[in-house]
């Protein structure tokens, strides 16, 4: 059975800056990222009562039986430092352990692509830019499972579902690895607080805090992170980007050299070629919009393994709802959605941009759009990227 609490600030609002919310302990989002966003932990008991798992652990097996589907399982054997195994999916039952026998652990991530549940739990931490936000990723342990002490480079909010986890985190002084093992566990781990929780804590760690998590008999935790890439990462995603816009829109000549002179050196690069790429370069960024229109597409653009069910019923006289598997951004000019972009001005802008933050638009909103939008929100939904409102994929 689904029994997530339902969100304060759910689909159809607009999150609030400046209202306290339980979820961060009485802080309002506004006073969270101040205050503890990659700066310091918050432990907040408590911050979702009642909760319950997204899926029976059966299920959770299940899903990570699949192909489309992301997991990892993460087995001790003993008491020694290289002492760990690891497994990725698919995992069908028989290559789990049993369920009697302690030290393992069963990691499925990206649940919130797979459930309503889980993308709507995930939706409570809007207060973060959508750009940002990665996915919910859910493991289950065996008494004593866990992923041996380690850092992450993003932030994280970690919910306890099931059972009781004990955590102990720390400053990180020392980021050398264990040699040998599958895991990136740190050798030299000093915690600086413990704490066991239970049902509906949240623990929200800031990038490279160093952290372990032992399950105290069976438990189930739901873990929000997000996008922190390198430069390097993105830097290469958005020169492929950046690039295959001025294959499809320059139309300029290949390079020549009708005054090349005969040369002695052949093996130096001719600095008129130098220059000419350069120059090229330099015309592909011309373009002051050029960066941000790659960029929002590089953000917007769905992981490798995402699918969607295309040829959904049309939206007409209906609202719309995104897909929970679709990205949807904006800037001042433009409108992204999954890997795609789109300008968008005056009151077709602000209603797109509201499809963007609130993830859906009722009837009569949609029925103020202009022809173009109206064109647009078509087309989506025939590509699976939303639906007409109640109608969502399940």
């Amino acid at each position: 059975m689904i029994a997530w609490p339902c969100a304060a600030a759910g689909q159809n609002a607009r999150m609030d800056p400046d209202q306290a919310l339980p979820l961060l302990g009485g802080l309002t989002p506004a006073q969270f990222m101040r205050r503890h966003w990659q700066k310091k932990p918050l432990l907040v008991r408590q911050a979702l009562p009642g909760v319950e798992p997204p899926l029976a652990r059966a299920a959770l097996f299940a899903l990570a039986a699949g192909d489309a589907v992301e997991s990892r399982l993460v087995v001790r054997h003993g008491r020694g430092a290289r002492a760990w195994t690891l497994r990725h999916g698919p995992l069908p039952r028989r290559a789990l352990p049993p369920l009697r026998q302690p030290g393992w652990t069963l990691l499925v991530q990206g649940l919130d692509l797979h459930l309503q549940a889980a993308h709507e739990l995930l939706q409570r931490f809007a207060f973060v830019p959508a750009a940002r936000l990665d996915d919910l990723m859910l493991s289950w342990a065996s008494d004593g499972g866990g992923v041996g002490p380690h850092l992450d480079s993003y932030d994280v909010f970690l919910i306890q579902v099931q059972g009781r986890r004990r955590w102990r985190i720390g400053r990180c002084r020392d980021a050398e690895l264990v040699a040998g093992v599958p895991l990136k566990i740190l050798r030299r781990f000093e915690p600086e607080q413990e704490w066991v929780v239970e049902p509906g804590d949240l623990l929200y760690l800031p990038p490279r805090w160093a952290h372990d998590g032992t399950a105290v008999g069976e438990c189930m935790t739901a873990s929000v992170g997000f996008r922190a890439p390198t430069p390097g990462e993105l830097v290469r995603e958005l020169l492929g980007r950046i690039a295959e816009s001025v294959e499809t829109a320059d139309g300029e000549r290949p390079y020549a050299d009708p005054h090349q002179p005969a040369s002695a050196t052949p093996a130096e690069v001719p600095p008129a070629l130098q220059a000419w790429a350069a120059a090229a370069v330099a015309r592909a960024l011309r373009d002051p919009l050029v960066l941000p229109r790659a960029l929002g597409e590089v953000l917007s653009e769905p992981k490798p393994h995402v699918w969607f069910d295309t040829g959904a019923a049309g939206t007409a006289g209906a609202g719309v709802e995104l897909d929970r598997r679709t990205r949807m951004l904006y800037d001042m000019q433009h409108v992204f959605i999954n890997g795609e972009s789109y300008r968008a001005t005056g009151r077709d802008a602000r209603l797109l941009r509201r499809l963007a933050d609130r993830r859906r638009l009722d009837a009569r909103a949609v029925g103020t759009a202009s022809a173009a939008v109206r064109a647009a929100l078509a087309e989506w939904a025939e590509a699976g990227w939303l639906h007409a409102a109640g109608k969502a994929t399940g």
